[in-house]
């Protein structure tokens, strides 16, 4: 899973960098277009004419490849994304959601070590959800919903995709 992330995160940085080269290229061969265009995207969020180009002309002559890309790409050059973090964030989540059905489908005996294990996976999914939903400051409801049924799915996709080879080790 981290190594998934690593490579997802650093796709995405990939392209970030390589908008930001184009933007810098366009900055530097037509910066008066560059200024217009900058001027148009604050026009379109409501201000004036004459504001929006004073806006556009201030931002450009303070930081252009910042104030361009923020506002033509929804990029921050400062903060791209992270590949290693991204990595670390999903291997400590990954083992963090792993403790409890570890622990179920370990410590439980026989005939109700699935039923178990399927409760508790469903519990982490929902106690996950509503964690993310937290941290973030969203609604919890849809968070806990989503991640338990996204979830519920993907277990019973691979409970019965190991049923259908004999491979389920229990």
């Amino acid at each position: 899973m981290a190594s998934g992330e690593y490579v997802s995160v650093s796709s995405q940085r990939d392209s970030e960098r390589a908008v930001l080269a184009l933007e810098r290229r366009e900055l530097a061969e037509s910066p008066q277009a560059e200024v217009a265009e900058l001027a148009r995207i604050y026009e379109a969020k409501g201000l004036p004419p004459g504001l929006a180009r004073h806006v556009a002309e201030r931002l450009t002559a303070r930081d252009a490849l910042a104030a361009h890309a923020q506002a033509e790409l929804g990029i921050d050059p400062e903060q791209l994304a992270h590949p290693g973090h991204a990595a670390g964030a999903s291997l400590v989540s990954f083992m963090a959601g792993a403790v409890l059905p570890l622990l179920a489908i370990t410590l439980v005996p026989g005939p109700a070590r699935i039923a178990v294990t399927i409760i508790a996976v469903l519990a982490a999914l929902a106690a996950t959800g509503a964690a993310s939903a937290a941290l973030g400051r969203a609604p919890r409801r849809p968070a806990v919903v989503r991640n338990v049924i996204g979830g519920a799915i993907a277990m019973g996709v691979t409970y019965g995709i190991g049923t259908l080879i004999a491979a389920t080790g229990i």
